[in-house]
């Protein structure tokens, strides 16, 4: 169900919520459904128990999922425009972290829905 890279530069913690983050948004994981235990994810995917229960809990604090103890970790209902928010604005963060500057992210979404910038009129 999961496809980590160890490789990658992006913590697997932060994989893990993404990728669940999608499921959610597009209707692979539904609300109520249950998500695989701390300790089956790891083994599923050869990681660390406490990489699984980070994700887990930031999902749970940023109000994704539900866990209730003794019985699991449960897909929380979720508005679509909030996902679409946050996804929007963990891009966002990446591309000023590598340095790309607002007025070039600015230009480039006034491209892609076809709005002229001041330097184009």
């Amino acid at each position: 169900m999961f496809l980590l890279n160890i490789q990658s530069k992006v913590p697997i913690f932060e994989q893990i919520e993404t990728q669940i983050m999608r499921f959610i948004e597009t209707g692979v994981l539904a609300p109520g459904d249950r998500l695989p235990s701390v300790r089956q994810m790891a083994i599923d995917n050869g990681i660390n128990p406490n990489t699984v229960a980070k994700a887990y809990a930031k999902l749970e604090q940023d109000g994704y999922v539900n866990n209730i103890p003794k019985k699991g970790v449960y897909v929380a209902e979720v508005k679509q425009t909030r996902m679409i928010d946050d996804r929007v604005m963990a891009v966002m963060k990446q591309w000023r972290e590598e340095g790309i500057a607002k007025e070039t992210i600015l230009t480039c979404a006034d491209a892609a829905y076809g709005e002229k910038t001041d330097a184009e009129n």
